[in-house]
């Protein structure tokens, strides 16, 4: 699922750019994806569109996040981590957040995979419409070892 998230995100430059889902669905299945991986995605989509009017309630910037159990399990450490850290960072606001813990506790098994927490990240952004900045791109998608640093 997690590699039709990032073809859509790399051949779509905003959500509403897609195509109408039987188009899509025939696009993706062209290019090589399953059919279970395709409808998982586009189910997952639905759901991210979906939530996105729910979380757009005010939230104090000072607010504190207290993580279910059942959340911490899911997401796992170093996912909860990663989120803390793009939010003490400013470039995720409490709205998005929720909408990236939404979308993390959707995907079956746990913990989550910290690249595809990333992947998650990335798809929220996409989905409003906003390009990380270049710093976050980075977190997003290069990886620890392969960083240089100055």
């Amino acid at each position: 699922m997690f590699d039709v998230l990032v073809y859509l995100y790399e051949t779509y430059w905003r959500p509403d750019a897609c195509p109408d889902n039987a188009q899509l669905t025939r696009k993706l299945s062209a290019v090589g994806f399953e059919s279970d991986e395709i409808q998982e995605a586009l189910s997952w989509l639905e759901g991210l569109a979906q939530g996105a009017a729910s979380y757009q309630g005010k939230q104090s910037a000072l607010s504190l996040r207290v993580y279910s159990v059942a959340e911490l399990d899911h997401l796992g450490e170093l996912s909860v981590g990663f989120i803390s850290f793009l939010e003490s960072a400013g470039v995720l606001p409490p709205p998005m957040r929720e909408m990236v813990i939404d979308r993390g506790m959707a995907i079956a098994g746990g913990p989550m995979d910290l690249e595809d927490l990333k992947i998650i990240v990335l798809m929220v952004f996409w989905s409003r419409g906003e390009e990380p900045d270049a710093l976050i791109l980075d977190e997003l998608f290069v990886a620890p070892e392969d960083r240089l640093i100055h």
